[in-house]
Parts: C-alpha cells; sequence; structure tokens
C-alpha cells in the first residue's frame, strides 16, 4: 500500500525519495498504461504549484493525451506544435517560463503560465513525453529539468 510521505530535505533530496517511490511503485508491473498512471499522480502529490501533470503518447505520428492529474487537456497534438511537439521534433526538454511568450503555445487551460516537458525515448524512438504545467511563472527551475529527466529515465525502463 502507497502512503504520502512528507517531504522534508532539500529539493534534491525530495527529488531523491520521489524516484526511490516510483521505482517502488512501477517494478514490477508491466502494464505501460498503469506505470504511467502512477506515475503521473506520484508528480502531482508530490510537485507544488502545478495545475497539470500527464504524458502524452506518440501514435500515429502525433501525440495523443495518456495518463494525467488535472483539467480535461487537449488531446491530439502534431510534431512541431506547441510546448509538447516542439519536445517531440527536437527531442529535447523544453522548460518555458512564460508560455505566452512561446511561439505556437497550445492554450489547453488558461491558467497555465509555464511549463515543462520532457521527452520519453524507447529504443532510441520517441515514445511520448511527461507535460508538467503551473499557474506561475518561472515555476521550473535547472534542479527540476535535471530531477525530472530521472524520473524519466527511471520511467523509461518500465514502459
Amino acid at each position: 500500500m502507497f502512503q504520502s510521505s512528507a517531504y522534508t530535505g532539500t529539493k534534491e533530496e525530495n527529488y531523491g525519495l520521489l524516484i526511490k517511490q516510483l521505482k517502488a511503485l512501477i517494478e514490477d508491473e508491466p502494464d505501460a498504461i498503469a506505470n504511467l498512471s502512477n506515475a503521473s499522480s506520484l508528480l502531482n502529490q508530490f510537485l507544488e504549484d502545478v495545475n497539470w501533470v500527464g504524458f502524452y503518447l506518440w501514435k500515429e505520428n502525433q501525440l495523443v493525451l495518456g495518463p494525467f492529474q488535472g483539467l480535461p487537456a487537449c488531446v491530439r497534438i502534431p510534431s512541431g506544435k506547441g510546448v509538447c511537439g516542439t519536445a517531440v521534433s527536437e527531442q529535447s526538454v523544453q522548460r518555458v517560463e512564460d508560455v505566452q511568450a512561446f511561439p505556437g503555445h497550445i492554450a489547453c487551460d488558461a491558467a497555465s503560465q509555464s511549463e515543462i516537458v520532457i521527452p520519453i525515448l524507447k529504443d532510441k524512438e520517441i515514445y511520448g513525453v511527461l507535460d508538467i504545467d503551473s499557474p506561475s511563472k518561472g515555476r521550473f527551475d535547472e534542479i527540476d529539468e535535471k530531477k525530472l529527466l530521472d524520473f524519466v529515465t527511471t520511467l523509461q525502463k518500465h514502459l
């Protein structure tokens, strides 16, 4: 049974605990959707000042909405469109301090002000993205980026 833990260490230490919790949740589960669902829930519980946490999966040459926590979202995103599509086309992390300043931003939730998107690869091919939105500008920093990359690296092994 999973219990919520208090995160009382440094930001880096707290992310370390989060990744340990992720490993415990997914280590014996082969189903990708179950693992993505638990991962989005875990991140939503862990992260402060976020309004959407979830996954888009690469299907039929586009991103398709996967497991998430938050308000209903855009269902399909083409490669190269918005922050998520740019993460796919460039196969790189997109950390956006102000989504209104991002060319072609797709506004699924008007409350979102900043966003971080981490590409997920499987066998060196795009599998999808982790997408996290915040109602605050500049919410995500270098530590978030590095530790969320570690989170996705852990998750990729169980997809």
